[in-house]
């Protein structure tokens, strides 16, 4: 069954002016919540690792960002899988900013992107200039 919002961000990645950059990043921050105990837990994972929340094993393949912003929307790639349950209960790529439009469908658990993790912004170029006059 084709969902209308993958259609709708389907037809949105194929125009040249929505097309951006992304950079890969090594990690990912997830949250996961059981909304029958209403237990919550971020959870931090390097690409290919597995976690294992309540019946959840929860795999990141891979997770990208801005490459122009990398404190924006962030998109990861997950494998999930329920115990018990031989096929995936999701397998594909979410976005950080619109869970909704490719979301885990299960009726006890939700998981969602919040973020890459991205490398520490070098140092400003500012700071070395101000350090070195301070000795004249």
């Amino acid at each position: 069954m084709i969902r209308p919002g993958l259609v709708l961000l389907a037809l949105c990645m194929g125009f040249p002016a929505a097309a951006q950059e992304f950079a890969d990043s090594e990690a990912g921050i997830l949250r996961w919540l059981d909304k029958l105990t209403g237990e919550v837990a971020d959870i931090e994972l390097l690409r290919g690792q597995e976690a294992v929340s309540g019946r959840l094993t929860i795999r990141l393949d891979a997770c990208r960002y801005p490459a122009d912003n990398p404190t924006s929307d962030a998109q990861a790639h997950m494998t999930i899988r329920d115990a018990g349950v031989t096929q995936p209960v999701f397998e594909g790529w979410m976005v950080a900013s619109s869970p909704a439009l490719s979301a885990l469908d299960h009726p006890r658990y939700d998981v969602w992107v919040l973020r890459c993790v991205t490398p520490d912004p070098a140092p400003q170029a500012e700071e070395e200039t101000t350090s070195e006059g301070a000795g004249e």
